[in-house]
Parts: C-alpha cells; structure tokens; sequence
C-alpha cells in the first residue's frame, strides 16, 4: 500500500494500462495515507471516502474494457477548499460560511477532471479565503510541515502541499493569489506552478480579481502538466479564459535547456535577504542548469518592490470578500483578515486604480525583460518553513506574510507562469527554486523544471 502511495500520476497510469494494480486499490490507498498523516499534519477538511471508491470502481472498469476517459482516469486528486466541488460543501477555511448550501456546482478545473474521470480524494485545508501565506485558520486549525510537524507547511493551500508531500494523492488543485500554491510547495518539498493567468479558468471569479489564478501540484513537472492538459481548457463561466493553448504541455517536456537564456537573480538585485543555506541550495541547482547547456547569467530584473500596490490590491479584495458579513461574522474571522479587511475598507477608487497603474507599468518592464532572457531564476522563498501557527517567522521585524515573500507576488501581478520547484534542503528542511517566464510561456517553465527532474536535482526526482 505504501508503495502504491509513493507513485506519480503517470507512473499510475502507466500501471493501469499494464494491469499491474487498479484504481480501486490505489484509491484506497491513497485514502488509507490521508487517514494516516491526518492527525499529525491536518491536510484535509474533508474526505470524500465513499464518492472516491464509488468513481474509483467505475475508473477501473473503463480500463478493464479499454474505454477509459484520457490519461487521468482514476488518479487520485485533492481539491483546495476554495474551489466548488460539486456534493461537498466549499468553507473556504471560514466560519462565516454556511455548509447547509445547494454545493451543486463544480469550479472549471474540478468539472475538467470530473470529465477525464479523476478520483476526488477530498477537501484540502487553507487560511480563511485564502488571505494568507501559512494555512491556518478558524475554522480548521493549523496545518503541519510535513517534514517537521512543528512548522508551517505555508500556504495558502498548505493543505494540498502537505498531501502531495505526504502521498495522499499525487495531484492537488490549488489557488495562487500571492504565491499560495509556490510557498507551499517550496516549504514542503514538492512542485508546483501559476500557469498564465487565464490558462486555468475560475469561477466563482475571485474577490481578489486577476491576481488568483488555479494550478497544480505535484511531485514532479511531468505530473505538472499531465494535470495542466486536463485543466487548462475554456469555460464559457470565466469571461477572462485564454483560449486553448498551442499544444499539450505534456508533449513539450523534452526540449530540455540547451539553449535558453536564463537570468539568475539570487536577491532581485540586494532587495531580498536570503538565508545563506537557501541561497547555495538554490546556487548549485542554477549551476546544474548551465550544466545542462542553459546559457545563464546572473543579472537582476527592473523590478522595484511592489509591496505597497500590491497590498492595495490584496487589501481591497479582502474588503470585498467580506463586504456582505454583519457585525457578528466579523467578529468570527482571522484577527489578522479583520485588520487588512478594515485596511481595504479605508481605500478609494483612487488608490485601487492607482495600485493597478504600478502593476501595468511592472508588467511592461518584465515583458521586455523576457525580449531578451527566456527565464528568470530566483530562489521561491528567501527562508525554509519556520513555527507552526504564525504568519510571520518570529523576530523577522515583519508585519504580514508579503514581508517574507518577496520572490513570489510580484508574479501574480504581473500574470506570468512561475513554477516552485524543489532543489534540495538546509538544516533538513525544503528548499524551493523559482522558475518564471514570459507570460503564455507555461511549456518553458515547466521544460526546465522536467530538465531539473531528469537531471536528478529535484528532491522528487521523476
């Protein structure tokens, strides 16, 4: 059982074409995992048991009669507790919302997989509408570091990193808004990537606007975009949907990095402090890149921290999301949501647009940036995952999460894909590597961190 829990998604399906094991017994190993690390790292919300070996019965039948429904076909995935799933009630981490709700309607990504025939294991944890970059919240407590449980798995969907970390379930659908699926995966060790926004439809749309954008995350690249394919397709519910992409993501794995021009930026040009361990971890897997034949340069983007528009943004959506809360809810939700809900109460129109001004012009520049590099490297996080329970690392002299997370948000601002991948550890604990791209090029990000894959340098492997 163990084994069968350790498995990429493709390896699973290449099992299933085999006859080695089925989607019954995977899933219900897979459950029996969850069951497991539930106690000690608090992943889930909810499992969805018996809707899970029901769809998982039903997988393994298609296959035995060869009529399965595409490469997913009973995988196990994970759903962050943002996104609708249909029959299960979506809390958002909240006490403020009703479970007693018609939950009759699947988000875009989760009714593409139910589609391919995907196995919905459960409901994975997050921060209270996903406010925040550490998981934790009211209504379902803490979620634990699954290398060390007294530490923080991040967040906001802390949840579906520590289940993928942890083998319940190989694919986990996820939420960015500031770095919410990349400092996950960074603190827990696993992969992870913010496709373009628009390449992954939402709906409902969020309160926090364009910067959320869905993604997967996994134990590797290829898992990456084997999940990407399933997801990244149109729905006429998002009216900001790209169009299908050129290609399968799956299929462009193997161009390798022979060639590309990538520019490293160990500290976006002295901004950012780097803990010394993170910053050799993330050093020598840069060096493997050129190693594999990446032309690479170490050079800093123009890109002056964008911390105060982005708070704006961030704060307002908060308001937003909470508008519609009386007094008595408010007093329900995160003290530290009430804060920044009372912070984006207090700005104008004025500011937002002025906030959307800053995020134009930090578009323009990396889009020119990306006229001449085809990647830009940088660490994920400048620090590994620290106390359990606490949005800030203590005696950090930082205020909010975005203090610790300057390599991560100025992405969702810009709608550029960037992939966490996992390069190593310092003092026994995971270290992210930070790949980001020009916007609607998802392939070449997650080329690169295929290439780290085969290479071996990951933490995951392939």
């Amino acid at each position: 059982m163990s084994e069968l829990t350790e498995l990429t998604a493709t390896r699973l399906v290449d099992g299933y074409r085999k006859g080695e094991f089925g989607p019954v017994e995977v899933t219900r190993a897979a459950l029996r995992r969850a069951e497991e690390i539930q106690p000690e790292v608090n992943a889930f919300v909810r499992l969805l048991a018996e809707e899970a070996l029901e769809r998982a019965a039903a997988s393994e039948e298609r296959w035995r009669r060869g009529e399965q429904l595409g490469p997913l076909d009973g995988v196990p995935v994970t759903v962050k507790d943002i996104l609708l799933l249909r029959g299960a009630p979506t809390l958002k981490g909240s006490r403020t919302v009703d479970p007693a709700g018609r939950w009759d309607e699947d988000a875009p990504s989760v009714a593409r997989l139910r589609e391919r025939g995907a196995v919905f294991l459960g409901k994975t944890t997050t921060p209270e509408f996903g406010w925040k970059g550490v998981t934790d919240s009211p209504l379902s407590g803490i979620t634990r570091n699954p290398h060390d449980p007294s530490r923080t798995a991040g967040g906001s969907s802390g949840g579906a990193a520590a289940a993928v970390a942890l083998g319940a379930g190989p694919l986990a659908l996820g939420t960015d808004g500031g770095g919410s699926v990349r400092i996950p995966a960074a603190f827990c060790g696993i992969f992870a990537l913010k496709p373009t926004y628009g390449r992954v439809p939402l709906y409902p749309a969020s309160a926090f606007g364009t910067l959320a954008h869905v993604g997967p995350m996994t134990r590797t690249a290829a898992d990456a975009a084997l999940l990407l394919d399933a997801i990244a397709a149109p729905d006429s519910r998002d009216w900001s949907a790209l169009p299908p992409g050129p290609g399968s993501f799956s299929e462009a794995l193997g161009g390798g990095v022979r060639g590309l021009r990538v520019a490293f930026s160990p500290s976006l040009g002295g901004q950012v402090r780097v803990d010394p361990g993170v910053a050799a971890v993330v050093r020598r897997a840069v060096e493997r890149l050129a190693g594999l034949g990446a032309y690479v340069e170490e050079t800093d983007p123009d890109l002056a921290d964008p911390v105060e528009a982005f708070h704006t943004l961030w704060f307002a959506g908060a308001a937003r999301v909470t508008q519609a809360l009386g007094r008595e809810q408010r007093e329900r939700l995160d003290p530290g949501l009430r804060e920044i809900v009372r912070e984006g109460s207090r700005l104008s129109a004025l500011d937002y647009l002025a906030a959307v001004d800053v995020r134009m012009d930090l578009g323009r520049r990396m889009g020119r940036f990306h006229d001449t590099y085809d990647l830009l490297v940088t660490p994920t996080l400048p620090v590994t995952a620290f106390e359990a329970g606490a949005e800030v690392p203590r005696g950090s002299g930082h205020r909010r999460w975005t203090g610790w997370t300057p390599f991560t948000y100025p992405f969702n601002m810009t709608q550029q894909p960037a992939a966490s991948v996992p390069v190593g550890l310092a003092d026994g604990l995971p270290v992210g590597l930070q790949l980001v791209a020009a916007r609607h090029r998802d392939d070449l990000v997650l080329r690169a961190a295929h290439a780290l894959d085969e290479a071996g340098v990951t933490l995951s492997g392939s």
